[in-house]
């Protein structure tokens, strides 16, 4: 095994132990509605809390840490995730659970966004998106297999054991990690002055892209945050099945994130493009298999697929243009980019909401497939944008890729 791949097994590793604690927060809320004696939306802080707290404090802390050596990041990130899942498991008060969850927010952003820049690093460029998509394969499983465990276990013994079981991977990443990861990662070639950081979060290139990441990602989360009442409800599936059906959905997810790598290592924008176009058309098929059960299962499928495909394309190419435009900002903008997921699962759930008040549960795949085609037309926008930017560069090479991507940019 090399030191590249062995360094990828180890950010994987503590990737799993995050997809479990993002994950698990839905399977839990009754548990910690019943003990802390507060409503079921109450309760639910637990997850919108963690996702603002990894959006907002990830930024803040990457931004915090930038002039530090990136491997101490990336060690202290998984001590404060450990010691954040330590705290929420021990939690007496339910106050004192959602600072936990914060914490261990704030570490997930933190983590993420350096952990994607230093995968990218350790490769050459033609593989960057692959190797994106593997460290997100420990994200993927996680989502598939552990995070259901998890609440498995949690209807046997409590919510707090699965909790010190999170912390307990935590501590198997954190050795991996210091074992396998280079003392000299560089994710940019000097730290970024105030001055770079404000250049990055008002270029308009990279806000565009922020917006492709929040209807492209979320645009599934329209749909899947409602997936098992329109498993009950409009396909006609009984409840204990869901389970199941949400288990085949996180091996699909697996399956389309490595294709993700795969396809991506090529022209990230072309990739996208070509992505957003399958993943509207599968989410407005869903409209129409839902009513039958074999179609549906077909559907649900597909669906997970192509909901992770795209990750390694717009998280590598985030981090391209940070390189091209701002070199000293590339970590901030891995952590811009990993709170638009995070703010794109947000904005599907919401719109899903809506759809469910306005037009009937049945109607939310139609609104994902909107998402998905918003994504499609902003790709061409930004294809369009990098034409210009690497005509600019004069690198005839580039100019030659650029022609292609205006060509299918219209």
């Amino acid at each position: 095994m090399s030191k590249t791949t062995f360094a990828l097994i180890a950010l994987a590793s503590t990737f799993f132990g995050i997809g479990i604690t993002e994950f698990i927060g839905v399977g839990i809320l009754p548990e910690i509605s019943e003990e802390f004696s507060v409503s079921t939306s109450t309760a639910g802080l637990i997850v919108s809390l963690y996702a603002l707290g990894q959006g907002i404090g990830g930024i803040l802390l990457t931004s915090l840490t930038s002039r530090q050596a990136r491997k101490k990041v990336l060690l202290a990130s998984i001590v404060l995730f450990i010691a954040g899942h330590v705290l929420t498991a021990l939690a007496p008060t339910f106050f004192t659970l959602l600072a936990a969850r914060i914490i261990s927010a704030a570490a997930h952003g933190l983590f993420f966004s350096i952990a994607s820049a230093a995968a990218v690093s350790m490769v050459p460029p033609s593989k960057a998106a692959g190797a994106v998509a593997f460290i997100f394969s420990g994200f993927t499983v996680a989502t598939a297999f552990a995070a259901p465990l998890g609440t498995y276990i949690s209807s046997l013994a409590g919510w707090r054991i699965p909790f010190f079981g999170i912390a307990l991977v935590g501590v198997v990443a954190l050795a991996l990690n210091k074992l396998a990861l280079p003392d000299d990662i560089r994710t940019s070639s000097n730290p970024p002055s105030a001055r770079d950081q404000l250049r990055l979060v008002t270029h308009p290139h990279v806000l565009l892209m922020m917006a492709v990441t929040i209807l492209g990602y979320g645009s599934t989360f329209a749909a899947f945050t409602y997936l098992s009442p329109l498993l009950t409800e409009v396909t006609g599936i009984d409840a204990p099945m869901v389970s199941a059906v949400l288990v085949l959905y996180g091996v699909t997810v697996a399956i389309g994130n490595t294709a993700g790598g795969r396809i991506g290592n090529g022209n990230q924008l072309h990739a996208l493009f070509f992505i957003f176009i399958v993943q509207a058309l599968v989410l407005a098929g869903l409209y129409f298999a839902l009513p039958h059960t074999v179609p549906a299962l077909a559907a649900v499928s597909l669906m997970g697929i192509m909901a992770f495909m795209s990750i390694p394309s717009l998280q590598s190419y985030i981090l391209v243009l940070a390189k091209r435009n701002v070199p000293s900002a590339v970590d901030l903008a891995s952590s811009l980019n990993i709170a638009s997921f995070s703010l794109g699962i947000t904005v599907g759930a919401t719109l899903g909401g809506l759809v469910i008040d306005h037009a009937g549960l049945a109607c939310t795949p139609l609104a994902a497939a909107g998402m998905a085609a918003a994504a499609v037309l902003l790709t061409v926008v930004s294809m369009k944008m990098e034409a210009r930017e690497l005509s600019a560069k004069g690198n005839p090479r580039a100019c030659c890729s650029a022609a292609a991507a205006a060509e299918i940019a219209g």
